[in-house]
């Protein structure tokens, strides 16, 4: 009964998963589910976690992206505007150091 309310995968967000696992988790540890659904409890929870997983490898991969692509902006703005870059090395390596900020 509690399968025909559940939202289609596709359809969960990444909190509405978590939330999820978590309620059967509860009932689970409470003893509160039936051993004829305690496969399809564990299926369910199984299958949020990987979609899980796969949002947050998706928002990392994409954060990634966004982070160096402001990096190469960053370093492309920096040699054009930096006339004193290469006067001597002491001022070279604290550059370095801030080539490795996002901003």
């Amino acid at each position: 009964m509690a399968e025909k309310k559940r939202t289609p995968l596709k359809n969960v967000s990444f909190g509405e998963a978590v939330q999820e696992v978590e309620q059967i988790l509860a009932r689970l540890e409470a003893e509160q589910v039936d051993l004829d659904d305690l496969s399809r409890e564990v299926a369910r929870a199984v299958k949020l976690i990987k979609l899980c997983r796969e949002k947050l490898a998706k928002t990392d991969r994409e954060v990634r992206d966004l982070v160096a692509d402001l990096q190469v902006e960053a370093e492309g703005k920096g040699t054009e505007a930096s006339p004193g870059a290469g006067k001597d090395d002491k001022a070279g390596a604290g550059a370095g150091e801030e080539e490795d900020l996002p901003f």
